[in-house]
């Protein structure tokens, strides 16, 4: 793969969370304005996606490289997603977060989040009967 998607598989493969068809990935990112990046010395070391449906304010894929983490990436990612959201109108966030990760839960504690445990997600993985 190369382009953008590239980028992101690469950054996304160390800190685990690459699933398979990520080798398909191709995303037009000057167009896809919820993904936020951190680039340090034309690397790409960072990325959060800020989505807002107009109705409730998603953070996904928060990453940072693990050379990199320790000096404040994911904080700046995450005020500048949050920051934009809010100024979309969000009145709350809430973030994705894989059952089991104590480092990104520990990191969203600390910013304030807690689980809801109240709420699941319900999942349908796409195929033929999806198209139209």
């Amino acid at each position: 793969m190369c382009g953008p998607g590239a980028g992101l598989a690469r950054l996304h493969d160390p800190v685990g969370l690459v699933r398979a068809g990520v080798e398909g990935l191709s995303l037009e990112l000057e167009a896809f304005d919820a993904l936020l990046v951190a680039e340090l010395d034309g690397e790409l070391v960072g990325t959060v996606i800020a989505g807002w449906d107009g109705w409730r304010a998603h953070l996904y894929r928060l990453a940072v490289h693990p050379a990199r983490r320790g000096h404040g990436i994911a904080q700046t990612l995450l005020d500048a997603a949050e920051h934009r959201l809010y100024r979309l109108g969000a009145p709350r966030f809430d973030a994705m977060v894989l059952e089991g990760n104590e480092l990104g839960g520990g990191f969203w504690t600390e910013r304030g989040y807690a689980p809801q445990e109240e709420w699941r997600r319900w999942v349908r993985a796409a195929d033929a009967t999806t198209e139209p």
